[in-house]
């Protein structure tokens, strides 16, 4: 089994490596244009998610509990940073 700090440095690099996208592509093209707000945000809301999804499945046994908690938490993220991008509400 991972160690705990083992897995949030991995949950580190993997969130270096989801906005190493948009830096490359504001290299090759002026349509993505992120500030380093757009990044710090980012970057917050991914390690956020990503330690409560790391805690919901360290904490609850039942897979259903597990399952639902995790869902919940994709979909506010994701709810989250469509309407932090493009203002859904």
């Amino acid at each position: 089994m991972f160690n705990f700090s083992k897995r949030i440095s991995s949950y580190i690099l993997l969130v270096i490596a989801l906005l190493s996208i948009p830096l490359i592509a504001m290299q090759y093209t002026s349509e993505v244009n992120w500030t380093l707000f757009d990044f710090l945000m980012a970057s917050f809301l991914l390690i956020t998610a990503l330690i409560l999804i790391e805690i919901t499945l360290q904490k609850f046994k039942n897979k259903t509990y597990k399952f639902t908690v995790v869902f919940l938490i994709i979909f506010l993220f994701l709810l989250l940073w469509g309407d932090l991008s493009i203002g859904i509400f």
